[in-house]
């Protein structure tokens, strides 16, 4: 089956004692057992739940992946692999990391003795030389939050192999319709469900994917003894969402590429980040292992903070929040919101400067989003 049949179709079999095609909610806490001690698949929701196998049987035929576990949120997944180190461990990231991922490493598990070390760039000298120290993972996004840099996902994989180092991957900028790391020899790839997949930005989640039964037992174990599932219902509508991803996919990168194109000509513009123009230095990359750029585009404007800040709040379809993904268009401001985790003089290594706004790029008519920023730019020296 292709991409948007197996959406659609996995994990949806029609429930099976009314015959309706839609699964039902399973709003349960707990389940009847047949005798004491009975180890059945459902016993307590906080361990499993018939909604939670539906979706994991849906996002696993994405990824092409064997297991996948669902969890609370994307920061509750990655909390749940966390937990498979132990303390003295250290993880090797490189740059671009979300700053909520750069906040629970270095604010929580920092305290117990699991350290996360960022390297500058994916240079072969700076890989081979920070994979030497025997970390546990090689941890990165491709692309990049909010610089959309993208890294070579076979090779950094290949490396690490070499070092018997695991790679673990976030996903969530790309979506498993445009990009699918565990087919390039990546371990686990994981995603916040809250974004592309669930799509409408009604439902916090997260699901971390592999192929090795051990993994999957130990994010299960996870998810049960720390207490990181999902709701049924939430579960249930990120089912729901996931039909329509491929159609989504298309419609965002569709008026990406219309929005990053527009703002490459703008004179206000000192530079756009996005890996679907040839300008981008990683084109080349990104055409390699995906199969298209996704929603995201970021921008630096040549104006002052104050004139950033009036601009981004003045959009009419542009909403200034955070989160990305959903269906209406997004706009937010990393180095005061998503990334304001992240230490000031990090921020400036990293190129997360005060004139930076990244765009969730949604669904509606390319045409009228280009009117919205077009108008705002007008007026903003007015």
């Amino acid at each position: 089956m292709k991409f948007a049949t197996k959406a659609i179709h996995v994990g949806q079999e029609p429930e099976s004692a009314h015959g309706a095609v839609i699964p039902p909610i399973y709003m349960t806490s707990t389940y009847r057992q047949e005798a004491p001690g009975d180890d059945s698949e459902f016993s307590y929701t906080r361990a499993n739940n018939p909604n939670f196998v539906a979706l994991e049987k849906q996002l696993a035929s994405l990824e092409d992946a064997k297991h996948a576990t669902v969890f609370s949120s994307g920061l509750g997944t990655l909390t749940g692999l966390i937990s498979m180190l132990s303390q003295g461990d250290h993880v090797v990231a490189l740059d671009g990391v979300y700053g909520g991922t750069y906040r629970l490493f270095n604010s929580v598990f920092s305290r117990f003795g699991i350290e996360f070390i960022t390297i500058p760039n994916a240079s072969k000298e700076n890989i081979e030389k920070a994979l030497s120290t025997n970390p546990k993972w090689l941890f990165f996004e491709t692309p990049t939050n909010p610089l959309l840099e993208v890294f070579d996902i076979e090779e950094l994989a290949k490396a690490a192999k070499r070092h018997g180092v695991l790679t673990i991957v976030d996903n969530t900028f790309s979506s498993p319709y445009f990009q699918n790391p565990l087919k390039l020899g990546v371990d686990i790839v994981w995603h916040s469900t809250t974004k592309y997949i669930g799509g409408h930005s009604d439902i916090i989640g997260g699901v971390a994917m592999c192929n090795e039964d051990h993994f999957k037992k130990e994010l299960d174990f996870a998810r049960k003894a720390i207490g990181l599932n999902p709701s049924p219902f939430d579960t249930w509508l990120i089912t729901r969402g996931v039909k329509t991803l491929a159609l989504r996919m298309q419609q965002h990168e569709h008026n990406a590429i219309a929005v990053a194109d527009f703002l490459e000509k703008h004179p206000l513009v000192k530079r756009v980040y996005y890996p679907g123009l040839t300008s981008h230095p990683s084109h080349a990359i990104a055409k390699k292992q995906m199969s298209g750029f996704g929603g995201m585009v970021s921008a630096e404007f040549n104006l002052s903070l104050e004139e950033t800040k009036k601009l981004i709040s003045s959009f009419k379809l542009f909403t200034l929040a955070e989160s990305l993904g959903g269906v209406e268009s997004l706009v937010s401001h990393p180095a005061t919101m998503t990334h304001a985790a992240i230490p000031a003089i990090e921020r400036k290594r990293i190129g997360i400067t005060e004139g930076l706004v990244r765009f969730s790029v949604g669904i509606e008519d390319a045409e009228d989003l280009i009117h919205d920023l077009s108008e705002a730019l007008k007026n903003i020296r007015r």
